[in-house]
């Protein structure tokens, strides 16, 4: 597989982790602490981000998943349903993990470009009251979403509204929340605003390994912790989750970070608007660029990058892959792919042209 100084563009998993989070794992391992998030920089570290939230509560937890599944323990009930894109993140890539451990039902909505609507989550809120059916209670949303595009704050607001006029619950995936407010240009409080519960995402930030459940409403903080414990993600060094949480929240690091992975994005979909045979399938608003390109260019780029393959049209002539940027990308590691992106572009253009002329 190729790679640009260590770049693959395939994940901003993929990405190290900031130098200051490294520093304040460091720094935080130093002489014993209470363990389980009962020291005082676990509480202190809690406290600043419900803050910056306007949460009533916080509950670190090690991972994506994780954060989704406990989050939705607090908000339905075995015979609920939970209302989200087919695309979301919950419904495609977390191997049925919140029907599994919760035992709810997931009501996917297809979309266009990931983001739900009122009409859309419409058509989802059938059956009630029918015991054979289960009973919608969770509107799921993804900020940004999985398709690289973000909600403004109006749309949530007006999901929220619809949700909630409905016995609807709101849940936040916050996976990427950074790079949603730094595309909106607003602070965490006001997307968080919109949601009953979400996360709050580190991992893909620049963090080693941490996320956050935040809760917004009351009435939904009693049994949290229990929540967590049964799910597994509890941590007994909770300082080391703390410590990653504290370094992101310093000089809003984490929206410094989200800033820069975005730029990049931007950077990477101007430099493929003008190459031929490529086109950017969606708009690009957080970190992801979705190309859209033939089935043989696809394959020439799949033999050297770890792009993932999005989408394939149904008669296999194209495809769509994604290329996601990180908080550590740089400026030219953009230029570099871009221009081999358009180098396999031009030679495959270049081959059929060749078949088709012999």
């Amino acid at each position: 597989m190729a790679t640009i100084s260590g770049r693959t563009f395939g994940s901003d998993n993929h990405a190290g982790v900031d130098p200051a989070v490294l520093a304040a794992l460091g720094a935080a391992n130093s002489g014993d602490a209470v363990a389980y998030g009962e020291d005082d920089a676990s509480k202190a570290a809690v406290a600043r981000l419900c803050a910056a939230a306007g949460a009533r509560e916080g509950y670190l937890v090690f991972n994506g998943t994780g954060a989704n599944v406990l989050a939705l323990s607090l908000l339905v009930r075995p015979y609920e349903a939970v209302i989200c894109a087919e695309s979301s993140h919950l419904n495609v890539d977390e191997c049925g993990a919140p029907e599994r451990v919760l035992g709810c039902k997931l009501l996917a909505v297809p979309t266009p470009d990931g983001k739900l609507t009122p009409d859309l989550v419409a058509t989802r809120l059938t059956g009630l009251g029918d015991e054979h059916r289960a009973q919608p209670r969770v509107l799921q949303i993804a900020q940004a979403t999985e398709l690289g595009t973000c909600y403004s704050l109006t749309e949530l607001g007006q999901l929220r509204d619809f949700g909630h006029e409905h016995g609807l619950l709101i849940y936040l995936d916050g996976a990427r929340i950074a790079n949603a407010a730094a595309h909106l240009g607003c602070s965490l409080s006001a997307i968080a605003a919109c949601a009953d519960v979400l996360s709050f995402g580190g991992t893909k930030n620049g963090a080693l390994g941490v996320e956050a459940v935040l809760v917004m409403a009351g009435g939904l903080t009693a049994g949290g912790k229990y929540h967590r414990k049964q799910v597994m993600q509890l941590a007994s060094k909770m300082r080391f989750l703390a410590a990653q949480i504290d370094a992101l929240l310093d000089e809003d690091r984490w929206l410094a970070n989200a800033r820069a992975a975005n730029a990049r994005a931007s950077q990477l979909a101007a430099a493929l608007a003008v190459v031929p045979d490529v086109r950017v399938a969606y708009p690009v608003q957080a970190n992801g660029v979705f190309t859209d390109v033939s089935r043989d260019l696809a394959c020439r780029l799949l033999q050297e990058w770890p792009a993932q393959v999005w989408s394939e049209a149904p008669d296999g002539r194209r495809a769509v892959l994604r290329w996601m940027t990180a908080f550590d990308t740089a400026e030219e590691d953009v230029a570099e792919v871009a221009a081999a992106i358009s180098e396999a572009a031009a030679r495959t253009s270049a081959e059929a042209a060749a078949v088709q002329s012999g």
